[in-house]
C-alpha cells in the first residue's frame, strides 16, 4: 500500500510538485502525480500496473525498449528482448508512466535532426517510464527498478534523476531497504548516471562480487543504495572486496592480454 505525501523537488529552476496518493493492492490506481510546467517540458506522470497494459501501451514500450537497449546489449539482445516482452506485463510489475502534454515543443534529437514518434495511441503521448517491483534480495525487502527509459529528445533535462529520486522516494516509504537496479556494462552513459550522479554502488550480489573471475565474462553490474545499517551490511560491497575484485580483475585481464 502506497504513502500519502507531497513533496517539492526543485529541478533545473522549476519547482515540481508531486503528491503520492495512498491506495491498496484491489483498487485502482489514481493519476495524481503531477509536475508542474518545465522551460521548455511539461509532463506528468501516472501510475500502471503490468497485468493492465492496454495494447498501445506494451507497443511503446517494446519500441522504446528496442530504440535505447538494442545498442548496449548487442548480439544479446534478441534473446533479451523476449525476456523484457515477459517481464513488463507481470502482474507484480509497476510503473510510472511520463506523459508529455501537447504542443509544447518540437520533438527533435540534438543534431536537429527529426525523431519518429514513438507512441501511436490516444490521448497525452507517453515519453517515458519507470518499469519497478517490490521484491527480496539477500532476504531484505527492496524496490527493483526494471527500467528507467525517456525518449532521446528528453533526455538530459533533468528528468531521469527526478524520477529515480521518486523511485527512491517510494522505497522508503514502503520500508524498503534499498533500491536495486541491473545495468549494461557497455551502457557507459547509464553507468556514469547512477555510479556518480545517484550515488550507487555495485552490489554484493552482482557477479563482479560474487566470484570476480565469472564476473568479468559477464556483461552487466548490479548497484545498490542502501536505506540502513542492515541493508549495507548485506547487499553493499565492502571497499576490502572491492579492492580484491578489482586486482583479480587486473589480474584476469593481464593474462588474457
Amino acid at each position: 500500500m502506497f504513502l500519502c505525501l507531497t513533496l517539492t523537488f526543485l529541478l533545473t529552476g522549476a519547482v515540481y510538485r508531486v503528491k503520492l496518493t495512498q491506495h491498496g493492492s484491489g483498487s485502482e490506481p489514481t493519476r495524481a502525480l503531477q509536475i508542474q510546467d518545465h522551460p521548455g517540458l511539461s509532463v506528468y506522470l501516472e501510475s500502471g500496473r503490468g497485468e493492465r497494459l492496454l495494447p498501445p501501451v506494451k507497443h511503446y514500450i517494446q519500441n522504446l525498449l528496442k530504440v535505447n537497449m538494442e545498442g548496449p546489449y548487442g548480439l544479446e539482445w534478441p534473446v533479451e528482448e523476449k525476456i523484457k516482452r515477459r517481464e513488463m506485463v507481470a502482474p507484480e510489475a509497476r510503473y510510472i508512466f511520463v506523459h508529455e502534454k501537447p504542443g509544447k515543443r518540437p520533438i527533435t534529437l540534438r543534431d536537429g535532426e527529426k525523431e519518429a514518434p514513438i507512441w501511436n495511441g490516444d490521448g497525452d503521448p507517453i515519453v517515458g517510464f519507470v518499469h519497478y517491483r517490490f521484491v527480496v534480495e539477500e532476504e531484505m525487502p527492496v524496490l527493483y527498478v526494471f527500467e528507467l527509459q525517456l525518449e532521446p529528445s528528453i533526455q538530459g533535462r533533468s528528468l531521469g534523476k527526478f524520477l529515480m529520486q521518486l523511485i527512491e522516494l517510494i522505497a522508503r516509504k514502503n520500508q524498503m531497504g534499498a533500491v536495486m537496479l541491473t545495468v549494461q556494462k557497455s551502457n557507459l552513459s547509464a553507468m556514469n548516471f547512477y555510479r556518480n550522479k545517484m550515488r550507487f554502488s555495485i552490489s554484493s550480489t552482482s557477479p563482479s562480487s560474487v566470484d570476480p573471475l565469472m564476473g568479468a565474462e559477464k556483461s552487466y553490474e548490479i548497484l545498490c543504495k542502501t536505506f540502513d545499517e542492515e541493508a549495507k551490511a548485506k547487499l553493499e560491497v565492502k571497499l576490502l572486496g572491492l579492492r580484491a575484485v578489482w586486482e583479480t580483475s587486473k589480474a584476469s585481464f593481464a593474462l588474457r592480454s
